[in-house]
């Protein structure tokens, strides 16, 4: 994809929940948000990240090479989008497959939802919800040279490794200038079997 996209920057995420509220907007899927905001060191860290889905290429995103009924769409601008509800089974097989731990099953409605970019906003020019209301630009949406404009120097890679296996992916994460031709090491850090703040993380990510 690499034209306009999303720009991940998560040294900028200061974890407000403004994207997560953002994305409730959206009328293809009011009152549920389909962005993740993952706090990968919760107890020890007040750090955040925002995950979306990151619309991989490689050579086809995951999630739609394994579904069983060809419900999730991929657009010729690279978009992956979520499931379609005349289609999808309720299988799970996109959830095991995502690296990036995004999409998720309704159970009552038995259907994947995910985040598609905005799709109703993207494809006529306008920014997705969640750039548009994050306060400090830790979500860009634009054209690499744009960004660049904004934030001089700045590096991105779409290249991300998940122990054996590299993917690469439509929307890129801003990295430090030494990672510039190495893949971003993926994946959330495993944490104990423990509760956190009075709360269960051992699914192994803290995600909300």
């Amino acid at each position: 994809m690499m034209g306009r996209t999303l720009f991940i920057d998560p040294g900028r995420c200061i974890g407000c929940q403004a994207c997560v509220s953002g994305c409730r907007e959206c009328d293809s899927h009011r009152g549920k948000s389909m962005i993740h905001l993952d706090y990968p060191d919760e107890g020890s860290s007040v750090a955040s990240l925002p995950t979306v889905c990151m619309h991989c290429e490689d050579p086809v995103a995951p999630c739609a090479e394994v579904c069983p009924a060809e419900a999730i769409l991929i657009s010729p601008d690279g978009v992956v989008h979520e499931a379609d509800p005349t289609r999808c089974i309720g299988c799970g097989n996109c959830v095991s497959a995502c690296p990036f731990g995004v999409p998720r099953i309704d159970l009552e409605a038995k259907l994947q939802m995910k985040c598609n970019l905005c799709y109703d906003r993207t494809s006529v020019g306008l920014a997705p919800m969640c750039a548009t209301v994050c306060p400090t630009g830790a979500l860009f949406y634009g054209t690499l040279e744009e960004l660049q404009a904004e934030r001089p120097n700045v590096d991105v890679s779409a290249w991300f490794e998940f122990g054996d296996v590299q993917i690469t992916t439509g929307a890129a994460m801003v990295v430090p200038a030494d990672r510039r031709d190495r893949p971003v090491p993926g994946g959330m850090p495993v944490l104990p079997l423990v509760a956190v703040n009075g709360r269960d993380v051992s699914d192994g990510g803290g995600r909300r």
